[in-house]
């Protein structure tokens, strides 16, 4: 293709162009290797340098301490909905739950096979709109851990600020918005991601585990689904997503060069004040879904007048260059998923377009 269409959707999702020519351009054989990254062994040298040099760019950015190790395992964030709760919930067997949205919600199911289940708070009584206020928690301070996810593609709401949660140990759920900005890592005890979203391609989860937690792993537990295993074989168990891993090096690379975490908050929420202002100015024709302070900066939703309407916009927009704006089954309407690699001119065009659909169906 002469052109690349602007790639709105929720994951996988859009990969920065650099990176992708800079793959393409080694695919075949990487520079003084003579094979292709899709070839290379998970133990050779070749491999060995990639990987460590993957970690210790994420550690870079991330200001990961000593304290923690880094992983990348497989499975997805799914496969963590229940790898947390059987390597971390024990002996305690009771963990709690801040409900914002779907995934959340998979999350308690998977936890509740293991122990009991606190749902320390839940927005679902108002479609998962906005985003608990610290005051609304009712947490158990006797809990193995607390749990939330950091943002809610579905219902396009993110957290601003980590939950408060005294010395309870902190897990996040951060697939959707893992390095969007830079994050004390200090104040939690696990992390994990799926890559798809703002890091690589599908097939890597990324997690950041603090060493104390990992003694929490029994012994008793399947081999592949102890976080002790994984960290005893450096993610090297058994043969990792040698590819994706290559790939999420590469984004690394990119986002240092682009001046690191900051510089890239800062394009964030540029992308999303571009496309929140379009909406709050159009005198009601679109309408946010998430609570202003809740908003999210990775995925935007929004909805029209009619659904006649809407399907009317997402097949002109289709037509026109912009993919992956239909909201998610479960809730309809318009979804803009603006990750990191998303252009800041793609944002800048979609509301170029969307002023011009509501002057013509306004």
């Amino acid at each position: 293709m002469e052109k690349r269409i602007y790639n709105f959707s929720a994951g996988p999702a859009v990969l920065p162009e650099d990176v992708l020519k800079e793959a393409q351009e080694n695919l075949f054989a990487l520079p003084g290797v003579g094979m292709s990254i899709l070839e290379i062994s998970h133990r050779s040298k070749t491999f060995d340098k990639i990987h460590n040099e993957t970690k210790q760019e994420l550690k870079s950015l991330l200001d990961v301490s000593d304290d923690y190790e880094l992983l990348f395992l497989q499975g997805g964030a799914s496969l963590q909905f229940s790898m947390v709760p059987l390597n971390l919930m024990p002996p305690k067997n009771k963990a709690d739950y801040i409900v914002t949205g779907s995934w959340s919600k998979k999350a308690v199911k998977e936890a509740k096979r293991v122990g009991t289940v606190n749902i320390a708070a839940t927005t679902e009584s108002e479609t998962f709109k906005r985003i608990p206020k610290q005051e609304e928690l009712k947490l158990d301070p006797d809990a193995a851990y607390v749990h939330f996810t950091s943002n809610n593609t579905i219902y396009g709401t993110q957290w601003h600020k980590e939950p408060e949660v005294g010395n309870v140990p902190l897990v996040c759920d951060a697939s959707s918005d893992i390095l969007h900005k830079k994050i004390d890592v200090k104040k939690y005890a696990l992390i994990y991601a799926g890559a798809q979203k703002n890091m690589g391609p599908s097939g890597v989860t990324f997690v950041i585990i603090r060493k104390d937690l990992v003694e929490r792993s029994q012994d008793t537990l399947h081999t592949m689904l102890s976080y002790k295993t994984h960290v005893e074989n450096n993610s090297l168990y058994n043969t990792p997503n040698t590819f994706g891993i290559y790939i999420i090096g590469l984004v690394a690379k990119w986002i240092k060069k682009l001046g690191g975490l900051d510089a890239m908050y800062k394009l964030n929420k540029e992308k999303a004040d571009i496309l929140y202002n379009c909406i709050d100015n159009s005198g009601g024709f679109y309408k946010g879904h998430a609570e202003k302070d809740s908003r999210s900066l990775m995925n935007v939703t929004f909805n029209l007048a009619t659904e006649e309407l809407e399907k009317k916009l997402i097949s002109e927009a289709s037509a026109a260059g912009f993919d992956g704006l239909k909201g998610h089954r479960s809730v309809g309407g318009l979804r803009a998923s603006i990750y990191n690699a998303f252009p800041k001119k793609g944002v800048e065009d979609l509301v170029s377009f969307m002023n011009d659909f509501m002057k013509k169906n306004g």
